[in-house]
């Protein structure tokens, strides 16, 4: 039976990713920073991972044991123009969306190198190949973690590791009904402030977890993967888009 180790389990695509693997048979090690969020999902286990906190990380991979896929899903978010977006919460945003990523990575590699074979799943987005306007600091924590699981790819290919970077659009998992949200005094930006990325059409949580493990059984799974029509369309025109200016939708 193989295992799949998940971060960020407690809500949205990750509780849902660890149900479509509990579903397709595989060992589920549910992890999230308060284990008690877990305890109604019907799977192997249920630990305490912090991707912050090198130790919480460090104690999980441990007691998980055998990691056969590693889907790195934890991430938060908040909306602000650049100017307005305060430095210590961006700081924040990469500690978790792309530091805390590699973090957990580097813990599952070893034992991936040893048995030469494992699969690396990041959960990145639609915005981590192009930008929104008040979304720039997600965005760029998403632009830095396809430039590291691209790497990834790259160094680990040898041990027989495959790396996939999943991009959804808009998806519809209630993390951001009411992001956090940073604005200037007599706002200059309140008309471009605001995240833009249209969620009306957007997918369920379980539209996503179905293709997180539909990637995880693929033969030759490409590098990135874009997940739902919204991303399909919107990564196709920034790839036939000049670069010498900025990329707008709508």
């Amino acid at each position: 039976m193989p295992s799949v180790l998940i971060t960020g389990a407690s809500k949205g695509i990750g509780r849902a990713t660890a149900v479509e693997f509990a579903n397709r048979g595989y060992r589920v090690i549910a992890t999230a920073r308060d284990p008690r969020s877990l305890e109604d999902l019907d799977v192997a286990e249920r630990l305490r991972l912090d991707v912050t906190d090198q130790q919480s990380v460090d104690e999980a991979v441990a007691t998980a044991g055998e990691v056969d896929v590693l889907v790195s899903n934890a991430g938060v978010i908040f909306v602000g123009a650049v100017e307005a977006s305060p430095v210590a919460e961006i700081e924040r945003l990469f500690a978790q969306n792309t530091a805390g990523a590699v973090r957990v990575a580097q813990a599952v590699l070893p034992q991936m190198r040893e048995r030469k074979s494992g699969r690396l799943l990041f959960v990145s987005s639609v915005v981590g190949r192009m930008v929104f306007s008040g979304n720039a600091a997600y965005s760029a924590t998403k632009w830095a973690l396809e430039a590291l699981g691209e790497a990834l790819a790259i160094e680990t290919a040898p041990f027989g590791i495959q790396t996939t970077l999943l991009q959804p659009g808009a998806v519809k998992s209630g993390a951001l009904d009411d992001p956090l949200t940073y604005r200037l005094p007599h706002d200059p930006y309140t008309a471009l402030a605001t995240d833009r990325m249209d969620r009306s059409g957007g997918m369920s949580p379980e539209v996503v977890a179905r293709a997180v493990a539909d990637a995880a059984q693929m033969d030759n799974p490409p590098l990135r993967l874009p997940i739902g029509e919204q991303s399909t369309v919107v990564l196709a025109a920034r790839k036939t888009a000049p670069e010498d200016v900025p990329f707008l939708v709508g």
